[in-house]
């Protein structure tokens, strides 16, 4: 009974099992790769550059605070992690870094508008 299956065909058989498995995992794998590049990989880039902008505020420089408060930033402590940010006239508060979103590019000056 076993010798009407030709060895050739239970090989063929075994195979197909074995590619049919792999091609049930490839659109997921598929789906993985598109999405690490599409979502991931861009996030990690934008965290990277963000942080490289926060490490390296300066005075003058307008920033975001997560609360959404904006303002410009007076003092910067070296080796600290809090720096004194300007949200008002004469009204100073001091933040921590951690707690910046954006570091906003300055304006340009309403000069400057005007002589366009």
């Amino acid at each position: 009974m076993f010798s009407l299956i030709s060895d050739a065909h239970a090989q063929d058989a075994l195979g197909g099992i074995a590619g049919s498995q792999v091609m049930q995992f490839l659109p997921l794998i598929l789906i993985f790769v598109v999405f690490y590049f599409l979502m991931i990989r861009p996030q990690q880039q934008q965290q990277k550059l963000l942080k490289a902008q926060i490490a390296a505020v300066k005075r003058g420089d307008r920033v975001l605070t997560a609360g959404g408060i904006v303002g410009v930033v007076q003092k910067v402590r070296e080796g600290a992690n809090e720096i004194e940010v300007e949200i008002a006239p004469n009204v100073r508060v001091t933040i921590a870094r951690d707690t910046l979103s954006t570091v906003l590019t300055p304006s340009m000056p309403e000069a400057a508008n005007d002589k366009r």
